[in-house]
């Protein structure tokens, strides 16, 4: 019925189940199903018309008598909006109104005396948390997806693609195999990359590092590109997730990778820098 729904999905529940019903309209939001929370009582005073055609309404009350509730369940009745119950008792009054009745097991509540909502909550919380993970796998929803609504913070950084932090091949030191080493060294100190890329069209097939000059210290003047550099050097896609580059120049114990596509053709440069401003690290 949600994976149906042309509209959103409607959350709502009073005192503790709506603090809960908050949190799964936020996950179902967060994953690919748009919805949002709507407090019942709100609902009696103009929040109704948040509720269209083409929704679908969710409510959770582990009693299924909360008064507060009418006004939205009457609602979506006179508008044959579809309503999803999520209750402890299935002779309830919202249960028997609902198109769908997800009962939920009669378990006790953890404190003494059996009223406060504790184990009813965690079991409404459960079940929506199932719900969006159900949803989720149905749409195929991917990480790539999940960074669309996540680009703040630490997550929305560990998402981010290498294309999103990477300089062009138009800002990066490049050089042919054929360059006077006295070039390649300007080239380095012009772009401030600490390296070279050495190109042939539009392949790139060598670096030449740090490492690479202080090998060839004896005569460097006198040496072309081609001799000084490395040969096959590691590179990245652009659509390779920047945590896979910090982890790869950790391991290599380098600075920055040179960014290729699938035809082997230079698109780029990542630095470690790039991705630590980030906050990918």
């Amino acid at each position: 019925m949600i994976l149906a729904a042309q509209g959103r999905v409607i959350v709502s529940g009073m005192g503790k189940s709506g603090h809960v019903a908050r949190k799964i309209a936020a996950t179902f939001a967060s994953t690919g199903t748009p919805a949002h929370f709507v407090h019942p009582a709100e609902a009696s005073h103009g929040d109704l018309g948040m509720m269209i055609r083409g929704d679908v309404v969710l409510v959770l009350s582990n009693s299924g008598e909360t008064p507060e509730l009418a006004d939205l369940v009457a609602y979506s009745r006179r508008f044959s909006i579809p309503l999803i119950a999520v209750a402890g008792r299935a002779d309830s009054t919202l249960m028997r109104a609902a198109d769908v009745r997800l009962l939920l097991p009669p378990v006790p509540e953890a404190c003494g005396v059996g009223i406060v909502p504790t184990t009813s909550t965690t079991m409404m919380l459960g079940l929506g948390d199932a719900l969006a993970i159900a949803l989720m796998q149905a749409r195929d929803f991917t990480p790539e997806h999940f960074r669309l609504f996540h680009p703040g913070g630490r997550l929305g950084a560990r998402l981010s693609h290498v294309r999103d932090l990477m300089h062009g091949r138009d800002s990066l030191p490049l050089v042919p195999p054929e360059a006077p080493m006295g070039e390649v060294l300007l080239a380095i100190s012009r772009e401030g990359f600490g390296v070279a890329g050495v190109i042939e069209g539009d392949a790139l097939v060598g670096v030449i590092t740090d490492g690479d000059l202080r090998r060839n210290m004896d005569g460097l003047l006198a040496r072309r590109a081609g001799e000084v550099m490395t040969r096959h050097p590691r590179t990245i896609g652009p659509d390779a997730l920047a945590e896979e580059a910090v982890a790869q120049m950790n391991a290599l114990k380098i600075t920055c990778l040179f960014v290729t596509d699938d035809g082997g053709a230079l698109v780029g440069l990542i630095h470690i820098h790039d991705c630590l401003r980030a906050g990918v690290a």
